[in-house]
């Protein structure tokens, strides 16, 4: 399913991440597009566009000449969108799968203890 996501996506998805995991908190600025895009081997213009669902979605504002900032609220937004997709996308799949293969949710339990 990842595979076959645009590259700026799953840029989005691990910036998502970070914020969500406290690596860019509330307030604080964003790498620039150029450094992120050398630290991800990423083309400048790929990470502008993963930049750009950020802003677009109000999760990040800019400040002109210094750059990108997380928004107060945005983990919390991000951690209720991300939690509705997997829900709704991610799960069913998962579900589906674990069906096809026979494996019960106690079967889970047991492997991650």
């Amino acid at each position: 399913m990842s595979q076959n996501r645009p590259v700026y996506l799953k840029l989005r998805d691990q910036i998502a991440a970070s914020i969500i995991e406290g690596r860019y908190p509330e307030g604080q600025m964003l790498p620039s597009v150029r450094a992120l895009a050398a630290e991800q081997g990423a083309n400048p213009l790929t990470v502008a566009k993963a930049y750009q669902q950020f802003q677009n979605d109000g999760l990040v504002e800019v400040q002109r000449g210094v750059g990108m900032y997380v928004v107060k609220g945005a983990k919390e937004r991000l951690l209720e969108s991300e939690r509705d997709q997997f829900l709704q996308q991610e799960w069913p799949e998962i579900r589906s799968r674990m069906e096809r293969l026979g494996i019960k949710p106690a079967d889970l339990v047991e492997q991650a203890g």
